[in-house]
C-alpha cells in the first residue's frame, strides 16, 4: 500500500498541474476545469489553497516544470 501524501505534497502536485495548464494557453481552459476540479476533489484540496501555495512556492513549481531561472 502506498503511503499517504502530505498536505504539502498534494498542494505541490495540484500547483504544478494548475501552472502547466496556465502556460498552455486558453485553448485548454475547458479541459483544465474538468481535470483540475477532479484532482482537487481527489486530493481533498481547495483552489484557494493551491493559489496561495503557488504564491509562496512559485520557484519550486517553475523548476518542476523545467522553467527555472539561472
Amino acid at each position: 500500500m502506498a503511503r499517504e501524501k502530505s498536505l504539502e505534497e498534494r498542494l505541490f502536485a495540484a500547483a504544478v498541474l494548475r501552472r502547466s495548464f496556465e502556460l498552455s494557453g486558453d485553448e485548454h481552459r475547458q479541459g483544465f476545469r474538468f481535470v483540475y476540479d477532479g484532482v482537487l476533489r481527489d486530493l481533498q484540496l481547495a483552489d484557494e489553497d493551491v493559489v496561495e501555495f503557488l504564491r509562496t512556492h512559485a520557484a519550486e513549481v517553475e523548476q518542476a516544470l523545467g522553467r527555472h531561472r539561472p
